[in-house]
């Protein structure tokens, strides 16, 4: 089991318990206890090594403590059901402090908050022991310790780098920080600590690793570029981005590219392709009881009661998402009018009546990322719509890119336990295609349209090489994808044809609220969506997206423990 980390105070982990997967540098036997003697030598650092990596799954709490989904690395939560991709799902009462979240009704008490602040910050502790230890272990050559010390710098900043997106005024806790007391305070901004610490690890990693997992130099610069792209330094991000893709390799020598097919992305059987930039290994039926080495973050977003997983009917599809898959004559994206019109779904027939998807023109990812009744799901057969929804009143779909094959039950996925959830595939945390989109944004802010223009072309290429299709091997649906061929003149345009392009390759992945918090269109964006959503939505009436919402609430809890003389050192954001 993971060691329980409850507050920002526990710094040194040299004791850890380390959890571990088995077939690759992640995928490993559990390790017992570790005392200092034994951390202090090559062995014990690839210990703490793969206890640091560990925590990138964001299940860093036991069940005492708090539940794995609002921990989940995918941000499930905070990123795809607060942007608008998703509803929370399920049903109203089950896992009801995701409900506010959803609506916007944050409150500093939700534990959700909590549970996702102690898992960044046993992140960064875990980081930390590495960096600290790294000096003390005898034997090892200069080259392994300054790419030890690289990882755990990296990692560190990613673990800020989650912080920082969701409360914005975040503490950075260094390995020089105290081991006990939490009076650290969140009164400076971080980005310049997150950029100086990628800096080193771009630096000073290798272009490739020795195992599959392990972070490189093209990982380093691709989060670096990223970090530079939220701080609005589009020039800085922009050469970069230029060199990862001109150069950038994984870990085991490969161009990074696109996979042929947009699905490969999500398939367990497809991990670690060309296409995986930074990746959370992900492994089950290891040993490990109740594969827990597995994608449990996400083992509430499956089909309800039938098909893969048995349970639970959470992340589900919003109607929004759904109709921005729909193109024009030309198979382009209607960017201005996609919520005109809903795209037809089964919503209020019967279940049990025949049922034909719309003819209408859609792109075919909506097909990979979107559970339609009428519609092949994986190798399950047709979707048989609102059989697989736990509560038609949060729509009639389901999450898609998440699930595993009928075909892999059991063998990349688990086989007992309440659920079948527990899957082996690796959540990317950023992928080849996500660089270029970014790469995309940085272009149109301080490069060539044109050159924007072709980075977005090369996304959408891809999106037209493989179709859903039926058990006759015609397309399940009526598909159309095309490149935009007029060139690219007008700035504000250009910039939104990037923004929408992200908005349905990297839909139900995590990050749609925090790109419209960084774009600064959130607000404008999710009240228009709540609005259009209360057709069928009707607890979306009245709730609003305030200014205050473009971050969360530090946890209360944090703030409390964070008390210094009875005064707490953290600050609470504006407006809560």
């Amino acid at each position: 089991m993971k060691r329980i980390i409850t507050s920002l105070g526990i710094f040194m982990l040299f004791g850890l318990i380390l959890l571990a997967c088995k077939d690759s540098f992640l995928e490993k036997p559990p390790q017992g206890s570790l005392n200092v003697a034994t951390l202090k030598s090559e062995k014990g650092l690839q210990a703490v090594l793969v206890g640091a990596y560990s925590a990138l799954d964001g299940w860093t709490e036991s069940w005492g403590a708090g539940s794995p989904w609002p921990q989940a690395s995918s941000n499930w939560i905070f990123g795809s059901i607060a942007g608008g991709d998703a509803y929370k799902g399920s049903e109203f009462g089950d896992q009801g402090d995701a409900v506010p979240i959803e609506r916007y009704e944050w409150l500093p008490t939700n534990p959700y908050f909590d549970a996702k602040w102690k898992t960044v910050y046993n992140g960064v502790a875990r980081a930390n022991s590495l960096i600290s230890l790294v000096p003390q272990v005898a034997g090892i050559s200069k080259s392994d310790a300054t790419t030890a010390e690289a990882e755990g710098k990296f990692l560190r900043a990613h673990f800020h780098f989650e912080a920082k997106k969701m409360w914005n005024n975040v503490p950075y806790v260094d390995e020089n920080a105290p081991s006990t007391g939490f009076n650290i305070p969140n009164d400076k901004d971080v980005w310049p600590l997150i950029t100086a610490d990628l800096k080193f690890a771009a630096d000073n990693l290798p272009a490739t690793q020795p195992a599959v997992g392990r972070v490189n130099k093209w990982a380093a610069k691709s989060l670096l570029a990223k970090a530079l792209l939220y701080q609005k330094k589009f020039s800085e991000a922009k050469a970069i981005f230029d060199d990862v893709i001109a150069n950038g390799v994984t870990s085991d020598g490969k161009k990074y590219g696109l996979n042929d097919c947009f699905q490969d992305n999500f398939l367990p059987q497809t991990k670690n392709s060309k296409e995986s930039v930074f990746a959370y290994q992900a492994s089950v039926n290891d040993g490990n009881s109740d594969g827990q080495n597995g994608n449990w973050g996400d083992i509430l977003n499956f089909p309800y009661s039938e098909g893969p997983g048995t349970c639970c009917g959470f992340h589900q599809p919003s109607q929004s998402l759904v109709n921005s898959y729909k193109v024009d004559k030309n198979g382009l994206p209607l960017i201005a009018t996609f919520n005109d019109s809903d795209l037809p779904s089964d919503e209020g027939i019967d279940p049990k009546a025949p049922f034909t998807p719309t003819t209408e023109l859609v792109d075919p990812r909506l097909d990979y990322t979107v559970g339609r009744r009428g519609i092949p799901y994986l190798d399950w057969g047709l979707m048989p719509g609102s059989t697989w929804v736990r509560n038609v009143a949060y729509g009639p779909y389901v999450p898609k890119k998440n699930v595993y094959s009928k075909k892999d039950e059991g063998n990349l996925s688990t086989s007992t336990g309440w659920t079948k959830a527990p899957v082996a595939n690796n959540q990317n945390i950023i992928r080849f295609a996500d660089v270029l989109l970014m790469a995309a944004e940085a272009e149109v802010e301080a490069g060539s349209l044109a050159k924007a223009q072709e980075y977005v072309n090369i996304v959408r290429k891809r999106a037209a090489g493989c179709t859903v299709t039926t058990a006759a091997g015609k397309p399940a649906a009526n598909y159309k994808v095309a490149t935009y061929d007029a060139a690219w003149t007008d700035k504000d345009a250009a910039r939104k044809a990037v923004y929408f392009e992200r908005k349905i390759e990297l839909a139900m992945e995590g990050h749609r609220f925090f790109d419209l918090v960084r774009w600064g269109i959130a607000g404008t964006e999710l009240n228009a969506y709540m609005k259009n959503e209360t057709r069928k939505r009707q607890y979306f009436s009245g709730k609003t997206f305030a200014d205050k919402n473009n971050y969360y609430p530090i946890p209360l809890p944090q703030i409390n423990a964070s008390a210094n003389a009875g005064v707490p050192t953290l600050k609470q954001n504006p407006g809560f």
